[in-house]
């Protein structure tokens, strides 16, 4: 089996899932650092997969962190070992710790955000409409990052003061360029700023997540403090980088797709729709680590050997033919059924998905309500995304807003 190296600065996505998908529903992969691992490239054998219980989350199955071969600055140490927490357990501890997220993150519960999310929102747009007019503006700087760290953290109770520190701290965890001798520090100061969080919510407890988690292990629910601090953790760092990538690949999707962006704006097409190809065609999350078998595991024609790492390719089996079709490869936000699984599937599917959907489907709406005229200020070629072979996950995104309501300035 061709081993397939990912491109640790992420240069040509499309071209790499691409290759993933050539090598069959299972390719052996290395990822930056040297870290040799297999991929799952196909939608029928991930969803399979993801509820194979011969596949768990605990490291110590894996071969080669057993034989010491994973050192503690690898890059992409914290996404294959972040501590104990719902993403790293499987069975009854995993059903223990993820029913409080759960309960908090029902599409029920979720849409009594609504309201928070479109103030949001609002605010957002109207410090958008109040910058020097015709000049490009950084829309994932300005617009899409602010509001889904804003509403995670408001859900979580977590101050806003701390959001610069998360944002400095966070690139440095998803990318695969911080160098090794910083990554035991930045570990340790993520874990320290994760813990004062706690601590403060166990002196002052409000209507909030981590309020409730401190509340439950106090009550009999056993919850420990490690847990506690990684779960706030892991909902916070998926918690707004989907969503963020979400809201860029819309907008990007829109302006390089014209005919399909005007049937959008003239209600032709949901928005509800175009989220959803979204999320299939570019999806926000490119590559999920990782899971370990317990025993040798047949995928399609090959195996998956016990003991060895499997990440799941989303990037890869978003624009899988045999799924999808012959066109799988092109955006369409009218394509029906759209059953993809960028959320997840099984056990471990995404528990915020709701919310980011319900996010997207209000940012996005009231922005091109507000800039109708909205386009890139780059070529979309010029587009670049981040190192980080996680997420699909762009620099920036320049654009020209035009007036406001397509009115006169």
């Amino acid at each position: 089996m061709t081993r397939i190296a990912l491109d640790p600065f992420v240069r040509d996505l499309d071209g790499e899932s691409a290759a993933l998908r050539a090598a069959g529903p299972l390719a052996e992969v290395e990822l930056p650092g040297g870290v040799h691992v297999y991929a799952v490239t196909r939608h029928a054998e991930a969803r399979a997969l993801l509820t194979d219980s011969r596949l768990v989350k605990d490291i110590d199955v894996w071969n080669a962190w057993r034989r010491g071969e994973i050192p503690m600055d690898w890059p992409l140490i914290g996404l294959a070992n972040p501590g104990r927490s719902m993403l790293t357990v499987d069975g009854a501890d995993h059903r223990r710790l993820r029913t409080l997220v759960a309960q908090a993150l029902t599409v029920k519960r979720v849409e009594r955000l609504r309201a928070g999310i479109e103030a949001l929102t609002n605010a957002s747009l109207e410090k958008l409409a109040a910058l020097p007019a015709g000049e490009p503006v950084d829309l994932k700087a300005e617009f899409a990052y602010p509001l889904p760290m804003n509403v995670i953290s408001e859900l979580m109770g977590v101050d806003a003061a701390d959001h610069p520190r998360l944002k400095e701290l966070f690139e440095k965890f998803f990318s695969t360029q911080t160098p090794p001798e910083e990554v035991p520090q930045m570990m340790a100061d993520l874990g320290a700023l994760f813990t004062k969080i706690v601590d403060a919510k166990r002196t002052n407890p409000g209507d909030d997540l981590t309020s409730a988690l401190i509340a439950a292990s106090e009550n009999g629910d056993h919850l420990t403090d490690e847990e506690i601090v990684n779960t706030l953790q892991l909902i916070i760092a998926a918690g707004h980088e989907t969503t963020i990538s979400l809201i860029v690949n819309v907008v990007e999707a829109l302006q390089t797709h014209p005919e399909q962006r005007k049937k959008v704006l003239n209600g032709e097409i949901g928005w509800d729709g175009v989220i959803e190809e979204t999320l299939r065609w570019n999806t926000p999350t490119s590559h999920v680590l990782i899971r370990f078998a317990t025993e040798d595991i047949e995928v399609g024609d090959k195996v998956l050997p016990k003991g060895e790492g499997l990440i799941i390719s989303f990037g890869a089996l978003g624009r899988d033919e045999e799924q999808y079709g012959p066109t799988a490869g092109e955006f369409d936000a009218t394509r029906t059924p759209n059953r993809h699984i960028a959320f997840g599937h099984g056990p471990h599917v995404c528990p915020g998905a709701a919310l980011s959907r319900l996010e997207a489907g209000i940012a996005l709406p009231a922005l091109y309500e507000r800039f109708p005229e909205l386009d890139l200020a780059v070529p979309a070629s010029d587009l670049r995304n981040k190192p980080i072979v996680t997420q699909n996950d762009l620099h920036e995104l320049p654009v020209k807003l035009g007036c406001p309501f397509g009115g006169d300035a």
